[in-house]
């Protein structure tokens, strides 16, 4: 999301050349940044915050909102994520998990040496000791499992040089429970050093809550496995590339019944960002891109029967459906962005993809910046391929005029 906010700002940096206001850094930081935190429990709300900064302060302020999904006027609230379904307690409400750094490896001089205690120098002999912008310093992100509201928690990984959520994008995505509340299903890659910086195979592990064992669910799947959500009926569901150390491989939707494996959109060319189950289990909703844009689908899945899963996209437009929020009746609820403007969210009517705009954290921004038309091409290629591409004129454009132009 905020990768695809600071995008469409930048457009709007380089094409605010004659508009109403020039955008300027000091606007762009003025917008607010609009997150959802779900749909309430009884699909009838949608919880939401919004984020705004202040540059002379250097600081941020949020406040949390609740909205109809129907829309209507937002209302200010507090602790609203206590209202949304909460994936760290277990179905049964009888176990909660939470993901905390244990130090597990030796780094720092003072490790090593106990007589140089004040000693930080950091110590390795291999990969990974760097990861994005983080060090690794010995720690690593495990899930410990809590019953009731005991407040020592058992280790689930423990003694694991490994990380659940990942490092370093990882989130809430990375774990999951089975619906009878006794597993827990979650992301891991279980390599260390250069093996762990060359690969990309994460693979999917259950935890059986009253044996202790784990067991990999996707050994011999050897790319990056990702996204674990059950239906309510029990099938799992994940994200899944075929080739190790490909990043840009192509994501498919995998369905695990039993000891059945159905990769759902094999047939389907293009590559999927998240999903979300049917509620009677029937299918998946999902996002992807198409021609520039990013747009919801569904495909259904046809369980044991031999039926080939069918795909069908239900919204169309110039603009990306980003997060997929939640159900909500015959509704999805999205966030949704496009050259002009920064995430707020809608409510998708599943039948016909007709969208209803829900929030409208920036409205008053946008009335003071001329908007850019957009322009949608296919040229020919050198082999004869045709290939899309946008053009975005600056606002109040004038054709007689000459402009300098961003390839």
């Amino acid at each position: 999301m905020k990768r695809a906010f600071l995008s469409v700002m930048g457009i709007f940096l380089f094409t605010a050349l004659s508009a109403q206001n020039y955008m300027t850094p000091e606007l762009l930081w003025q917008l607010g940044r609009v997150s959802a935190q779900g749909v309430t429990k009884d699909g009838k709300s949608v919880v939401f915050s919004v984020r705004k900064y202040d540059m002379a302060t250097n600081g941020s302020t949020s406040k949390q909102y609740i909205i109809p999904v129907t829309g209507g006027q937002p209302v200010e609230i507090m602790n609203g994520t206590s209202l949304v379904h909460d994936r760290h307690i277990s179905p049964t409400g009888e176990y909660r998990i939470a993901a905390q750094e244990v130090k597990v490896m030796s780094i720092y001089g003072a490790d090593h040496y106990s007589d140089l205690p004040k000693s930080n120098a950091m110590i390795y002999d291999d990969l990974m000791y760097r990861h994005w912008d983080k060090w690794e310093d010995g720690k690593f992100s495990h899930l410990f499992l809590y019953k009731g509201l005991e407040a020592n928690g058992k280790d689930i990984m423990e003694g694991e040089p490994y990380n659940c959520p990942q490092t370093p994008f990882g989130g809430e995505e990375d774990y999951t429970w089975s619906p009878d509340g006794k597993t827990v299903v979650y992301v891991a890659k279980k390599k260390f050093g250069t093996d762990y910086a060359l690969s990309t195979n994460t693979d999917l592990y259950a935890y059986d809550i009253a044996s202790g064992k784990t067991t990999n669910l996707t050994e011999g799947m050897m790319g990056y496995d990702t996204q674990p959500a059950f239906s309510a009926q029990g099938a799992l569901a994940w994200l899944s590339m075929k080739n190790d150390g490909y990043e840009a491989d192509k994501n498919d939707i995998f369905i695990m019944a039993g000891d059945v494996k159905t990769n759902l959109t094999a047939q389907w060319d293009g590559t999927v960002e998240s999903f979300l189950w049917k509620a009677d289990g029937s299918g998946l909703y999902f996002n992807a891109a198409i021609d520039g844009t990013v747009q919801l689908f569904e495909v259904d899945y046809p369980g044991k029967t031999k039926k080939m899963p069918v795909v069908k996209q239900i919204t169309k437009g110039e603009f990306d459906v980003k997060s997929l929020v939640g159900l909500a009746g015959t509704s999805m609820i999205i966030s949704r962005t496009d050259m002009n403007h920064a995430d707020e969210l809608y409510a998708v009517n599943l039948t016909d993809g007709a969208m209803t705009q829900l929030t409208h954290a920036n409205d008053a921004a946008y009335k003071s910046i001329g908007m850019s038309k957009v322009e949608r091409r296919y040229v020919t290629t050198t082999d004869n391929k045709k290939m899309l591409v946008w053009v975005i004129y600056p606002p109040d454009f004038d054709p007689a005029k000459k402009y300098p132009t961003l390839l």
